[in-house]
């Protein structure tokens, strides 16, 4: 099994910057690609970022395209969010995913989440 913890949310005022930081731990070979998603109250989840855990391959959901940018490393098993610029509607619980396989859309870890909260 692997076991992943975010950390780095808060309350921050809307253009400023926060990063988030997801360590995983236990199995974590068997990790091919991560990535974090957010879920604002009464939204379904949303994917934000992902990257491969062996490349530099990343992808981004385009309302954060430009803002945000998704990192690794792998020496400390932890991927990070930076967040830049951040908006009013980035608001949300942020969750960190991993994936078994680097292709595809099923996610096979998930993290507990950390609260963004972005004011106006």
């Amino acid at each position: 099994q692997v076991q992943l913890v975010e950390a780095g949310g808060g309350l921050v005022q809307a253009g400023g910057s926060l990063r988030l930081s997801c360590a995983a731990s236990g199995r974590t070979f068997s990790i091919s690609r991560m990535g974090w998603f957010r879920q604002a109250p009464g939204m379904e989840r949303e994917f934000v970022a992902r990257i491969n855990w062996n490349s530099d391959n990343t992808y981004y959901a385009d309302s954060v395209k430009g803002r945000f940018t998704i990192s690794r490393d792998n020496a400390k098993n932890t991927v990070y969010l930076q967040m830049n610029s951040l908006k009013p509607e980035d608001t949300a619980a942020y969750y960190c995913a991993g994936a078994g396989s680097p292709f595809g859309t099923r996610w096979d870890y998930w993290g507990q989440g950390t609260q963004v909260t972005v004011s106006s």
